[in-house]
């Protein structure tokens, strides 16, 4: 029996799926009935929800990819709760391929393990618990230092900032590269196709990719992930990356 495809780990995803979408829901008729009373006509109203929902589904392509990559090695359900949840691709990947290496195993080949699963749905779902002591808790006194640190000095106060998003790039950037060309390969294309995107935005002004660019960077990487796999000697490829 597939343990992670199994009949009660769907149940679970229908039930966080069923409240995820009660509540937006809920907060979509609350926000109606607000508009109205503040005497808001009916055309910006679907106006507002089109842009909205259009602007909310474009960039969820790049979590469905993470969807079905993480499908293949967790099955369905785990990765599909998680993602509509908290969860998301720049964190749920690392987390699980974090915690199968921490046990010997690898985000490339399925999970057969009962414990092994178990531990990478505690790792994801404990990791991103995190936020939500921290953000209202701890938020506004790491911001109030930060904003007293560039009053006081700008110039490190700018550098601070960079400072802490060089070192999240950097975590990444460790896990990207840590299967050794193969890996490199496909980190330095998606970063290439990625800098294209950026230039037709910035320079050439096609708005409209904004929000392709992440599923776009994505999917060429991958695709041109598997022809490098096919052209690198098998020396130089991850071990049991065709099983």
């Amino acid at each position: 029996m597939d343990f992670k495809n199994s009949a009660f780990m769907y149940i679970l995803g229908i039930a966080v799926g069923a409240f995820v979408i009660a509540q937006s829901v809920y907060f979509l008729v609350k926000a109606i009935r607000r508009s109205r009373e503040l005497g808001i006509t009916g055309t910006v109203i679907r106006r507002t929800i089109t842009s909205s929902a259009v602007f909310a589904v474009l960039p969820s392509v790049s979590i469905l990819l993470g969807l079905i990559t993480l499908s293949s090695t967790l099955g369905l359900p785990l990765p599909w709760i998680r993602l509509s949840v908290l969860g998301a691709v720049t964190y749920e990947l690392p987390a699980a391929t974090v915690a199968l290496n921490a046990i010997g195993e690898s985000i490339s080949m399925p999970v057969s393990n009962p414990a092994a699963f178990n531990t990478v749905a505690w790792v994801m779902t404990l990791g991103c618990i995190t936020p939500l002591i921290i953000i209202p808790l701890f938020l506004k006194k790491i911001l109030g230092g930060v904003h007293k640190l560039r009053k006081r000095d700008t110039h490190w106060g700018d550098l601070f900032l960079t400072a802490l998003f060089l070192g999240m790039i950097s975590a990444f950037l460790g896990m990207g590269i840590s299967d050794g060309l193969l890996s490199i390969l496909t980190l330095l294309t998606s970063a290439a196709i990625m800098g294209v995107c950026g230039v037709f935005v910035k320079v050439l002004k096609v708005r409209w990719l904004e929000n392709f660019a992440l599923p776009i960077s994505m999917l060429g990487a991958m695709g041109l992930a598997i022809l490098y796999a096919e052209l690198l000697p098998a020396e130089l490829l991850p071990a049991g990356l065709w099983g």
